[in-house]
């Protein structure tokens, strides 16, 4: 359902997901070697957590009819975003230079949307009970 604004937050969550397996996250160097890009595609447990994130996001946004089910898998989408974040920063300790690229923000914001998604999916589940106590 598109005119639920979770959705949209869902879907702005796995597209930044999809759009994170190419930009990169940190620019750096090791010694004496060129400078890299380290994307999520540069390390398996990465590239998994973040397929499964983006995939989590969209499955969750057709879940619209099971608002509590929809509430968990979001919770769970946002753990897993989480940590893929902190594993981004435990990756990067293995550069010796480099700085955080302009396109990490894409990777920040996946949790961001989530929690967006949350909030949205909790306001339908209150006005459904409320709407549910006056029948």
């Amino acid at each position: 359902m598109i005119q639920r604004v979770q959705s949209l937050w869902l879907l702005a969550a796995s597209i930044c997901g999809f759009a994170t397996l190419k930009m990169p996250f940190y620019v750096g160097s090791v010694g004496a070697t060129a400078a890299e890009e380290f994307t999520a595609m540069s390390h398996l447990l990465i590239l998994i957590l973040t397929i499964a994130a983006a995939i989590v996001a969209l499955v969750s946004i057709f879940l619209y009819n099971n608002r509590p089910l929809q509430l968990k898998i979001a919770l769970a989408g946002m753990a897993v975003s989480i940590l893929n974040i902190v594993l981004y920063f435990v990756f990067t300790k293995k550069y010796d230079t480099g700085a955080i690229a302009l396109s990490a923000v894409f990777i920040f914001a996946i949790p961001i949307f989530f929690i967006m998604a949350i909030i949205g999916i909790n306001k339908d589940e209150k006005l459904v009970k409320s709407v549910d106590r006056l029948r």
